[in-house]
């Protein structure tokens, strides 16, 4: 298993949701075009899930006995540099003046992605063939992006596909719309001069729907960089993708 860095890692906030606790990768589908990176992320909070103890004690045994009960997701506290024209801080800065939940998504070592040349065939499956050899593992999110004309039909760009078991090699691969569901099928060629894939390793992309928190600008001394810590509540289960 490999190290991963948190350096590199990007943080994105949607649009308003309805309040659902346990969401899919189709609750997210609608979001692929309305990602905003929140600029200035300095330092990370952690974001699982905690889960409440239910205890009660026994006379006859001598003992207390425990039994698992309610899950919630522990707020990540971020801290930024206030930076009042980043397009993802005024998002945040709204979002925090509503009662609703947000569509948030972390990209944990962003800045580590692979990213190359591939072409696409026309068939079904449609097979990838990244040039030079890919790295990349079964459920790996992947995105296409065409220069100078489209992805052959049936891909679009800005959509996250996601590499397949079936037909994994060391160059080529074919993907689907969810992990380990069907095969994309191609019905016809690019137009695009180049094509370039983008993926993340399995795993490293967090979903889920929160709640946009307040919080206290630090100062300190002279040689101090004035900082904001935002929390995100999660309302939802963390999608691991």
């Amino acid at each position: 298993m490999a190290l991963q860095a948190v350096n590199g890692s990007k943080i994105y906030i949607g649009t308003r949701v309805a309040p659902k606790d346990t969401v899919t990768l189709a609750d997210f589908t609608a979001q692929e075009a309305e990602w905003t990176e929140i600029g200035g992320w300095t330092q990370s909070g952690s974001l699982g899930d905690t889960q409440e103890i239910i205890s009660q004690a026994f006379i006859s045994a001598g003992r207390v006995r425990q039994i698992k009960g309610t899950k919630v997701g522990a707020t990540m506290e971020n801290t930024f540099a206030p930076l009042p024209n980043d397009p993802g801080q005024i998002k945040f800065k709204a979002a925090i003046d509503s009662c609703s939940p947000y569509a948030f998504k972390v990209e944990w070592g962003a800045g580590c992605a692979s990213e190359g040349p591939v072409t696409i065939s026309v068939a079904n499956p449609a097979v990838i063939t990244w040039i030079g050899g890919h790295g990349l593992e079964a459920g790996s999110p992947i995105m296409f992006s065409p220069t100078g004309g489209n992805l052959p039909t049936g891909l679009s760009p800005s959509t996250v596909y996601y590499v397949l078991a079936s037909g994994l090699t060391a160059t080529t691969f074919s993907v689907s719309n969810a992990p380990s569901g069907d095969a994309v099928e191609t019905t016809g060629p690019a137009t695009a001069e180049a094509i370039t894939a983008s993926a993340q390793p399995a795993g490293s992309t967090d979903l889920f729907f929160g709640l946009a928190m307040p919080g206290a600008k630090q100062g300190g001394a002279a040689n101090t960089p004035l900082l904001r810590t935002w929390t995100i509540a999660p309302d939802s289960n963390i999608l691991e993708v």
